[in-house]
């Protein structure tokens, strides 16, 4: 390719909304362009990433018998409300609209309807199972505030996949199968990641991984064992119970504490830190007005483990300050365990401590050295907490430490939560109908583009792996037009290089000064760059640069070949 043939815009600079890298190189580099919030062209240069990746998402579906099709962007209403989740999808990215026969459609954020209703109609014996089908196809998600580029777009491209099964031994290994494939494809593309166990969020269904791509630009903490491979979205890491304090009860006190209503404000007053406290949260309960949760005051209350307490109303919401004052007679920064006439669900390092101080139950009063033992009761002890670094690894191996990730993948055992609402069955041996068990695979393809930059990128530009860049080499002739033996040799070599399957891209600007063709190909990374002059072919010679390494060094012509196929 001929950079006079071939539209490649490059910028000074980035726009002002481009707060991460990857946002900021792919459209200095001319790789996108935006249209509006979370929407953007891909140009000729970043399809040809595009398409690399989708490549080596296809090759590995394929290699795990994979069976690729094609379904509507546009989904009906009524498959969605067969399933139940015309109302229960998060509104605020489903985006609905209605045709010119006043009929209801939504764009289509993710395709487990679709797929399912398309198996039900193509499945009917359990000889034809298991089965896969994929797709790479474009989403919509109507996100509430698009940003990052395409690491948080509302349109974008997904390669998804649904498996369908007899039993849970067969889902269980094509899981298996599909571990193995995102492996592969986030090992071919160069990127350190982790996969770490998740959350089904909206998609339902059981076991869950997440993979990874490790950037400090992640929006997600990835909590992870120092000593082991274990991994987990924090927000699922399980906070393991410490030791009991086994200290003898002290002496129970009731200490005024004026105008302390916060944690911070108690641990002041009384000259204590916050792990000798305990705070208590009042829910709105399911089958009981009010449930309490009890929490030492130095952690947090993880929203996904309170929201499956089957004691709260769902979703799980805090009492008023009316409901709180009239049940307990305080406000909220003097509540406590003691004499609490409603369930209390407690923590399991709360359940641990001893000698603790708490709310009182007494605007402006609090207990030193209350003790569960002598003092207060529970319903039952459960992990009700975000984890923290250096809490043990539940694992048994090591301790946890955090970072950030990029979530690029997700693959989900949904069981039956879609086959049995839609009643996708098939015969099984004895000519019985058998509901259909499902995994639902996904990876976000224009999102690992983002992604890979994230990880591959110097303050020059980008740095592609060999795998997924737009081209192996840059030429770049020096003067080419006031020099025959430049032109005759950048065009011999581009021809030869080509003829081998090598992707070139030839700098044939005249206008272009050399400085502003070394920073283009900096710039869009690629990897290997070779540069033509009239001073090097004196010698029979050119240079070559390696963009990773930024190492430059004099090849002969016909060495240029080997160099460049490594």
């Amino acid at each position: 390719m001929r950079t006079s043939r071939y539209t490649l815009s490059t910028l000074k600079e980035a726009p002002a909304d481009a707060e991460v890298a990857s946002h900021q190189l792919l459209i200095r580099g001319g790789f996108i362009r935006k249209l509006a919030s979370g929407l953007y062209n891909w140009m000729p240069i970043g399809t040809r990433v595009l398409h690399k990746v989708m490549a080596i998402v296809r090759d590995e579906m394929d290699r795990i018998g994979g069976q690729e099709v094609l379904m509507p962007v546009i989904q009906p209403a009524e498959l969605w409300e067969e399933s139940g989740r015309w109302q229960k999808y998060d509104e605020g990215q489903l985006l609905k609209f209605l045709d010119r026969h006043q009929r209801e459609f939504c764009f289509g954020p993710t395709h487990e309807e679709v797929i399912t209703d398309l198996a039900r109609g193509e499945l009917k014996s359990h000889k034809q199972l298991p089965a896969t089908y994929y797709q790479i196809q474009t989403k919509f998600r109507d996100e509430t505030r698009p940003r990052f580029g395409l690491l948080r777009a509302r349109e974008f491209m997904m390669k998804d996949a649904y498996s369908f099964h007899l039993d849970q031994s067969s889902l269980d290994a094509t899981y298996q199968d599909m571990h193995g494939a995102y492996t592969r494809i986030l090992e071919r593309v160069n990127v350190d990641f982790r996969p770490v166990q998740a959350d089904s969020g909206s998609i339902g269904g059981n076991a869950s991984m997440e993979f990874h791509v490790l950037a400090e630009s992640g929006e997600d903490a990835i909590a992870f064992s120092d000593e082991s491979d274990y991994a987990a979205n924090a927000e699922m890491a399980e906070a393991i119970a410490p030791a009991s304090d086994t200290a003898p009860p002290g002496t129970l006190s009731e200490v005024s504490t004026p105008d302390a209503g916060t944690i911070e404000d108690v641990c002041t007053l009384l000259g204590i830190s916050a792990d000798e406290t305990l705070k208590t949260l009042i829910m709105k309960g399911a089958e009981t007005p009010l449930v309490a949760l009890v929490l030492r005051g130095d952690h947090q209350g993880n929203s996904i483990k309170i929201a499956r307490l089957v004691e709260l109303a769902q979703p799980p919401t805090l009492a008023s300050d009316e409901e709180i004052r009239q049940a307990i007679g305080c406000g909220t920064g003097s509540i406590g365990p003691v004499g609490l006439e409603m369930p209390v669900i407690v923590d399991r390092t709360a359940a641990a401590c001893a000698n603790f101080v708490c709310g009182a139950n007494r605007d402006g009063f609090h207990y030193t050295n209350a003790n569960w033992l002598r003092d207060a009761n529970w319903l039952r002890v459960e992990d009700l907490r975000d984890v923290v670094p250096g809490d043990p690894s539940p694992d048994g191996k090591g301790t946890l430490q955090f970072a950030r990730g990029i979530e690029v993948g997700h693959i989900f055992q949904l069981g039956d939560v879609y086959t049995r609402a839609m009643n996708a069955t098939v015969l099984d041996d004895s000519g019985k109908a058998r509901v259909m068990t499902m995994g639902c695979y996904g990876i976000g393809v224009s999102r690992l583009v983002a992604a890979i930059i994230e990880q591959h990128h110097d303050d020059k530009g980008m740095i592609w792996p060999a795998s997924v860049a737009p081209f192996r080499v840059i030429i770049i002739p020096i003067n080419a037009h006031k020099s025959d033996a430049v032109r005759e040799c950048s065009e011999g070599l581009y021809a030869d290089l080509t003829a081998q399957g090598i992707e070139v891209l030839l700098d044939d600007r005249d206008s272009a000064r050399p400085g502003v063709k070394f920073a283009d190909a900096e710039l869009i990374g690629v990897p290997h760059r070779i540069v033509i002059g009239d001073r090097g072919l004196k010698n029979g010679q050119v240079e070559y640069m390696d963009r990773r390494t930024g190492e430059a060094v004099d090849l002969a012509v016909d060495e240029v070949l080997e160099r460049v196929s490594t």
